[in-house]
């Protein structure tokens, strides 16, 4: 049997997505981000700090 959802629920899938600026990947909407998701080009604060600095993550 499967649990039918509330109103307000969405799965994961049915949720907008971008491609990070920084790294390429993809990632979903989140709450947070609901009124300023027009702006959001990075998927995380890594990726935000690093915007300027040509090449890898610097990963050793």
């Amino acid at each position: 049997m499967t649990k039918a959802m509330p109103m307000g629920m969405r799965k994961k899938a049915d949720l907008p997505q971008k491609t990070c600026a920084r790294c390429g990947r993809p990632f979903t909407w989140r709450r947070k981000w609901a009124r300023v998701w027009d702006e959001v080009r990075y998927c995380s604060d890594r990726c935000r700090g690093v915007r300027g600095k040509p090449g890898g993550q610097g990963r050793a």
